[in-house]
């Protein structure tokens, strides 16, 4: 398709299952992560197997100043963003409320939150330029129902899916679409993040049931942006058939 599309946090999950996705279209990769190595295994696997155009950008987008010196940065041929996916986010710890510890709440309302208001931020005015564009927020379902020792994280995407709804509003005169896309629960590294390593309690988190897989949020979002350009996808949920909602979970 030839696209430009930007994807944050794309060196695992659902990141990396989407620049497969995306290259396999024949679009071009902006590319961002905080682990340099692995965004430049990606964008060499890209390379050899689709012959994907990539530019990889390592930072961290809770650093503010790094988001908006890596979109002046890139090439003039590289500005017109046709599509931005805010995907880089994360869950810390799952404590009560009382026992929660404050500085994994702030590293998910700083990358959750604020990162995605950086980057969008910056990304913006490129396509307010060319009066259209895509952005698409990684929401969760935990964005629409808060569970148990679910808090911090809950809040963070609470705070996404009205930022969507914000933003959809306030660039409805620019032509620019905006979609969040809620994940229910997702095999990837998320759980092992979240739970800091420990592999027994994020396996646990999948035990019983088939829970998505990160390209079977992929394909959501390849189709979400795939759709012709007067038609636009607002707000999508997506959990795997064992799941009704946050909370309701069947397992065998």
């Amino acid at each position: 398709m030839n696209r430009i599309v930007m994807i944050t946090g794309a060196t695992s999950g659902f990141g990396a299952a989407m620049a497969r996705q995306y290259a396999a279209l024949g679009d071009r990769l902006i590319l961002t992560g905080r682990r340099h190595e692995k965004l430049q295994e990606l964008c060499k696997a890209l390379k050899t197997k689709f012959d994907t155009p990539t530019i990889d950008l390592c930072f961290d987008v809770r650093d503010r100043a790094a988001c908006f010196t890596a979109i002046e940065n890139l090439p003039d041929e590289w500005k017109a963003i046709d599509i931005l996916v805010n995907n880089a986010g994360l869950a810390a710890g799952r404590d009560s409320f009382d026992k929660a510890n404050l500085d994994d709440w702030e590293l998910m309302l700083d990358t959750n939150v604020k990162g995605l208001m950086y980057i969008s931020k910056a990304v913006i005015p490129l396509m307010q330029a060319r009066k259209k564009g895509h952005i698409v927020n990684m929401g969760s379902i935990a964005g629409k129902e808060v569970y148990a020792n679910g808090n911090g994280y809950c809040a963070s995407k609470y705070a996404v899916h009205a930022l969507s709804q914000s933003m959809r509003i306030d660039l409805l005169a620019n032509g620019i679409k905006v979609s969040c896309i809620n994940p229910g629960a997702a095999e990837t590294e998320f759980s092992l993040v979240r739970f800091k390593g420990d592999e027994q309690k994020a396996a646990a988190m999948y035990a019983g049931y088939q829970p998505l897989s990160a390209d079977d949020v992929a394909g959501v979002v390849i189709y979400v942006t795939g759709l012709p350009a007067h038609v636009c996808i607002n707000d999508l949920d997506i959990t795997p058939t064992a799941q009704a909602c946050s909370f309701y979970l069947q397992k065998s």
